[in-house]
């Protein structure tokens, strides 16, 4: 299990971001499946895929060479005539580019993103309490 974001140095963290690689809403699809199962085939990626508006399997293995080449996948062995490939990117370094990119949208500000998760309801008290405990823990750690 990958550590939290409280657990983790900055440094790690940042080297991290700054490696990782920005990713299409299909490559995280792909990257999902891989930190779902762990190491696995084109194949295997591709059966991951909910069967209603599954991609064609030459797009996976498409997307799959693609994501080697970004470097947030590699070649773990071969099995066969099969490659067995596994995430180099963790999740965590995965989402927070992509918050990143999106904050980046509204000028770094995070207010019109939590507006809309309060207004849409997918912001519950449980996420807010969570939050504020962060905060606090984060507050504390600058002093």
């Amino acid at each position: 299990m990958a550590p939290s974001v409280r657990t983790m140095s900055v440094v790690p963290r940042i080297t991290e971001l700054m490696s990782s690689p920005k990713l299409s809403k299909l490559e995280m699809k792909v990257m999902e499946a891989l930190w779902a199962s762990g190491p696995c085939s084109v194949r295997e990626v591709h059966e991951a895929f909910p069967k209603k508006g599954r991609p064609a399997y030459t797009t996976v293995q498409t997307m799959v060479y693609r994501l080697e080449e970004k470097g947030a996948l590699r070649r773990a062995k071969k099995i066969g005539n099969a490659n067995i490939f596994e995430a180099i990117v963790s999740r965590e370094a995965a989402h927070q580019r992509w918050l990143d990119d999106v904050l980046a949208l509204f000028g770094g500000r995070s207010q019109p993103l939590m507006s809309h998760l309060i207004e849409t309801g997918k912001l519950t008290m449980d996420d807010i309490k969570a939050a504020e405990k962060l905060l606090r823990e984060h507050s504390r750690e600058e002093k």
